[in-house]
């Protein structure tokens, strides 16, 4: 039996035999508020298919009570194996109606059921990427059989009930003991795939708007729990959202498809958001309920753009298997950053954003042994469910901004335009792609595409260089390598930046932009300029590739980085010298020292948290233990300078005051931040507002400084969703063998645990200096492993599986403990858990040999 498993061979047969499909569905959802276990969900899916033909349905229920096939009653018992109802007898056209009861879920998958404890009332929402559609209705779960949906759906009448289509006037009716109640009839969609299917109810907070541009006016509408809409910033979304429809619809040349635009921001989501056509959903912690940055507001812009660019990109046209998701994910990405660049306003930093925190992610996993092609081979959901990772989102975007640079904005945006034309409501593959590029750019790309898109790994860059007496470049060359195990060599359009140190800092003063290809291309360009101080490979980051530098240009980063006065090449340069010290290249103690220098001078707020967060992990797990008892304290007294001297009430002030708590160890430390929580002894400028105050309260659980109590205590002034998972956190973060038994228990063991508290105990679980708690849970991880993937479902066994990895206890024993395990489980484990333990394994060597050049500094 297959399981909840489809591989894509399954798929194609499936998509061969049937054809012209769509579904009503309707759900009874007015039992959610009652505590009900499930609901009702009725699919009747109409479609086409080869006579005498056999086939199967998806569904995953607690209980099937009828199966009616072209007026045929089929026993559920003898057709529906807990997965998969067995079509046989098919005709040409052919009626399918499926009766089934289904479960209110806690994981954020299927239909997800909150109860906000703020208001007590019930909120619900869907989640169907990859493949949950089939956890609410009966589905054909592939993303090549697109269909008009018609959902209706029966709730309390007060609550607010959102899908894909337009949301008609609901018709009231009475239940049998005289609750009002209400049916909502909508309209069919657009011909879309199941899994961007949606549907949104319960007593929401809706605040509406319009769009109007050259293709005509769209409704917009933002979602939210009462709870939290006096912290909804409505104008910034909208304005962001506005700009986006403005610029996509002209640059695509396609209007908008789906006719009108709402955005639910939802509780307890795994994800920052989902794509579902017309109706998309985002993690509520994007409404900012305290003081944030400017870093934060930009990076959930790029989430409203990344998922507004998805209309266009992934559902008017769809890949047509999960194999080309980064025709969806690597265009949305890079469509996101784009938009913002060219479309914002506050946002126009977006490429250095970017530089620094999205593509070290896929630099970091392009060096795992999970690696793979842009364009991979995803043989099945269990492939596909592991594979939204750095490569798929952020590699792909990075190659997609070298292949603008390879044929020119205006050509890419060209063949864009085609593309959408010719594919509207369809399915694609890459070469659906390359033909309109091709023609656009008169470029053969064949070559391109293979190197870039179908081999995997990462190619280091640098410099060979010559100098005469005068100091001229008598001859310069850019040599390119790759990793044994991923030898391709590729074609790179690249500028080359040449920097000097002037009163102004460290300013470029020319610049090449060149093509360079295989082992060693000589650039005779450079010939005659005098040598900088610091020669930059890749100025403007055009293509992917990790840069290394000459002596002189990395004795001028060690001496001067903060002396780079644009955002960008310091992005670039924060970016070698941080890819260094992963490689052991640097020593992890001179790196910490480069950035808590530097970083005094750094204006992107998202460089500032990035950085920060590296030197941690610098201090944690790439520095030799010997040296962890003096970058401790440097690393808190320097953040602590840093939070004292900036700007009172600015955003780098609460940027470092965030830093300084997470990172105090020291007796002292630990009495300002008890201090701080009594609102004594503050730093000009600096608010203690709720969120900062869980900081605090889960800093000061870690040093041991409160106890659960205190966090009870703390949980009655915070009575939202988002104060009891924090509490989670605090309590997880306690330096007992008790708090950590408990947390293991909520995390690991539990299966009633929501998937948000799940997580945030999770992150509270592994702190740095709680090493001898934590070594006997090293055995107790390898354990759960076997299981834990399919017993709490690949979202919350993923959150077990990477966030409670023995990472943070980087010592040659947890390697080998590892090592051991995957090489007895290697043909019993599923291929999820061995990619998620092989990774964790991967990281821990990098560590030791970190650890190494570290101690040998």
């Amino acid at each position: 039996m297959p399981g909840t498993n489809l591989t894509r061979e399954e798929a194609r047969t499936r998509a061969g035999l049937i054809s012209d499909v769509s579904y009503a569905i309707e759900l009874d959802l007015t039992t959610a508020a009652s505590g009900a276990a499930t609901f009702a969900s009725t699919t009747t899916l109409t479609f086409g298919a080869e006579p005498g033909g056999a086939t199967f349905a998806d569904l995953i229920a607690t209980k099937v009570r009828e199966v009616t096939l072209n007026g045929r009653s089929l026993d559920p018992d003898a057709v529906y194996d807990g997965a998969r109802i067995q079509l046989d007898g098919l005709e040409a056209r052919n009626e399918l109606r499926v009766v089934a009861d289904c479960i209110y879920s806690r994981t954020g998958e299927g239909l997800h059921r909150s109860v906000d404890p703020a208001d007590k009332e019930t909120y619900l929402y869907t989640q169907f990427e990859v493949p949950d559609a089939r956890r609410v209705f009966t589905t054909f779960e592939q993303p090549d059989l697109k269909a008009p949906f018609t959902f209706t759906v029966s709730a309390p009448a007060r609550w607010v009930v959102i899908s894909n289509a337009a949301t008609p006037e609901p018709t009231p009716y009475k239940s049998a003991n005289g609750e009002e109640l209400a049916r909502w009839e909508f309209a069919p969609t657009q011909p879309i795939s199941t899994y961007i299917t949606a549907v949104i109810a319960g007593p929401y907070h809706v605040v509406t708007d319009s769009y109007e541009g050259a293709y005509g006016s769209y409704p917009l509408a933002l979602l939210c729990r009462p709870s939290l809409k006096d912290s909804l910033d409505t104008d910034d979304v909208f304005e962001v959202t506005k700009q986006g429809f403005e610029l996509f619809e002209r640059a695509f040349g396609t209007p908008y498809p789906f006719g009108k635009y709402d955005q639910a921001f939802v509780p307890e989501y795994n994800m920052g958001a989902m794509e579902n056509a017309g109706c998309v959903t985002l993690r509520d912690e994007y409404i900012f309920r305290s003081r944030t940055t400017h870093a934060e507001l930009e990076s959930r812009a790029n989430t409203v753009l990344h998922e507004l660019a998805h209309m266009w990109f992934g559902d008017l046209v769809t890949m047509r298997w999960w194999d080309d998701l980064w025709l969806n994910e690597s265009f949305a990405e890079w469509a996101s950053h784009w938009a913002q660049a060219t479309a914002t306003t506050k946002y126009a930093g977006a490429w250095t954003t970017f530089c620094n925190a999205r593509k070290n992610w896929a630099y970091r996993q392009d060096q795992l042994p999970s690696t793979h092609p842009i364009a991979a081979d995803m043989v099945d959901f269990h492939a596909v469910e592991v594979n939204f990772d750095g490569i798929t989102y952020a590699k792909g975007a990075s190659v997609l901004r070298q292949l603008v640079a390879f044929v020119g904005e205006d050509t890419f945006i060209s063949a864009l335009k085609e593309y959408f034309t010719d594919h509207a409501f369809g399915n694609t593959e890459l070469t659906d792609l390359l033909k309109p590029l091709e023609k656009a750019s008169g470029r053969d790309l064949d070559d391109w595409t293979e190197r870039w898109l179908r081999t995997a790994g990462v190619n280091t860059l640098r410099a060979d260089f010559t100098v005469d007496s005068d100091g001229a470049f008598e001859s310069f060359a850019i040599e390119q390598t790759a990793a044994e195990a991923f030898p391709t060599l590729r074609p790179h359009r690249l500028a080359v930046g040449l920097y000097r140190r002037t009163d102004a800092g460290l300013v470029r003063t020319e610049r090449f932009e060149v093509d360079i290809d295989g082992p060693r291309t000589e650039l005779a360009e450079l010939a005659g300029a005098t040598q900088p101080d610091l020669v930059l490979l890749n100025d403007d980051d055009l293509t992917y590739a990790k840069i290394r530098l000459d002596e002189r240009s990395r004795e001028t980063l060690v001496d001067s980085i903060d002396q780079l006065s644009e955002s960008l090449p310091r992005a670039l340069a924060w970016g070698a010298t941080w890819d260094m010290t992963r490689d052991a290249e640097m020593p992890a103690s001179q790196y910490v020292g480069i950035v808590l220098t530097g970083i005094r001078a750094e204006t992107d707020l998202t460089a500032v948290r990035t950085l920060l967060t590296q030197a941690t992990s610098a201090i944690n797990s790439y520095a030799a233990p010997e040296h962890r008892a003096a970058l401790r304290p440097q690393y808190e007294q320097s953040v602590g300078e840093l939070m004292d001297s900036a700007e009172p009430g600015s955003d780098h002030q609460l940027a470092f005051a965030r830093a300084y708590i997470n990172g105090v160890f020291s007796d002292a430390g630990a009495d300002r931040l008890a201090a701080w929580l009594d609102d004594s002894e503050l730093p000009e400028g600096l608010v203690i507002d709720t969120d900062l105050r869980w900081t605090l309260i889960v800093s000061l659980a870690r040093l041991g400084r409160i106890d659960a109590d205190r966090i009870d205590e703390e949980l009655t002034h915070d009575t939202t969703i988002t104060g009891q998972e924090r509490a989670a956190q605090a309590r997880a973060a306690r330096p007992t063998p008790e708090a950590k038994a408990e947390a293991w228990r909520v995390a690991v063991e539990s299966e009633d645990t929501p998937n948000e508290t799940q997580f945030r105990t999770i992150l509270g679980f592994q702190q740095p200096g709680q090493e001898d708690l934590l070594r006997p849970y090293v055995a107790k991880y390898l354990t759960a492993a076997t299981d834990v993937y399919t017993r709490l479902g690949s979202s919350m066994g993923e959150n077990v599986l990477v966030y409670l990895s023995p990472r943070g206890l980087p010592e040659q024993s947890t390697l080998d403990a590892l090592s051991e395990w995957l090489e007895n489980e290697a043909e019993s484990a599923d291929a999820p858990t061995l990619r998620y333990v092989g990774e964790a394994r991967a990281d821990l060597i990098r560590a030791l040999e970190a650890q190494k050049r570290d101690a040998a500094r």
